[in-house]
């Protein structure tokens, strides 16, 4: 699976993914820049193929409902749409 990566403090690996089209998963992007974290993304929509069914499986185990956004922190924990609340308390 390619990430993309944005640099900024590391809070442990964090891990979004998103659909390019999504406003709820660009808000999620502007909150992680805000707050200065580095995380690691794929938009999900953009892939294709072998890597498209490696993203999905690999979201499932997190969101079974396959929603976007999805945000996996230090491969414990999943936050489903747009927690600005939670994500701070997280990461902040």
């Amino acid at each position: 699976m390619k990430l993309e990566h944005v640099d900024g403090q590391e809070k442990g690996d964090v891990l979004l993914f998103a659909l390019s089209t999504c406003g709820w998963c660009k808000k999620i992007r502007l909150l992680l820049e805000e707050i200065g974290v580095a995380y690691n993304y794929v938009y999900v929509d953009l892939t294709e193929g072998e890597e498209r069914n490696e993203v999905i499986e690999n979201l499932k185990k997190w969101n079974t409902s396959l929603s976007f956004p999805t945000l996996v922190l230090n491969n414990e924990k999943s936050i489903v749409g747009f927690d600005k609340d939670t994500i701070v308390e997280e990461l902040g």
